[in-house]
């Protein structure tokens, strides 16, 4: 079973509309200024750049993730100006959502190798403990 299926559906929705509109072969950072006028548009809760402070044996590290979006306080989003998701890219946001204390990740890649008319295939990230 699907959790927060509903803002899952917004927010690839919100995705798909983005990259029909603006097509391959921007940057991250131009998607997700794209994305944050159409989270409005769409009445979509969402922080940008939220960080997330890292601990290693119980001490807090100078460095921080920061999530390109968290959406309702639940959901990170990752956006990705790429053809695809790898391994990398997935145990990348495992690690994230690990951090985040969130339970579920949508990593998209805006493609910048195929035809203006394809849309992102969102992948939808789960801890190992939901998973399981």
């Amino acid at each position: 079973m699907l959790i927060y299926k509903k803002e899952s559906y917004q927010i690839i929705g919100a995705c798909m509309e983005v990259h029909k509109d603006l097509g391959k072969g921007f940057s991250e950072i131009i998607y997700g200024d794209a994305l944050e006028i159409e989270f409005k548009n769409c009445n979509i809760n969402y922080s940008r750049e939220e960080k997330f402070n890292i601990s290693y044996k119980g001490n807090l590290l100078p460095n921080y993730y920061y999530a390109d979006f968290v959406i309702d306080n639940k959901i990170i989003l990752e956006i990705k100006a790429i053809s695809q998701l790898t391994d990398s890219h997935i145990k990348q946001t495992l690690n994230y959502l690990a951090a985040s204390k969130l339970k579920l990740s949508l990593s998209t890649p805006f493609t910048s190798t195929t035809s203006r008319k394809s849309i992102p295939k969102t992948m939808l990230i789960l801890p190992i403990r939901f998973i399981l």
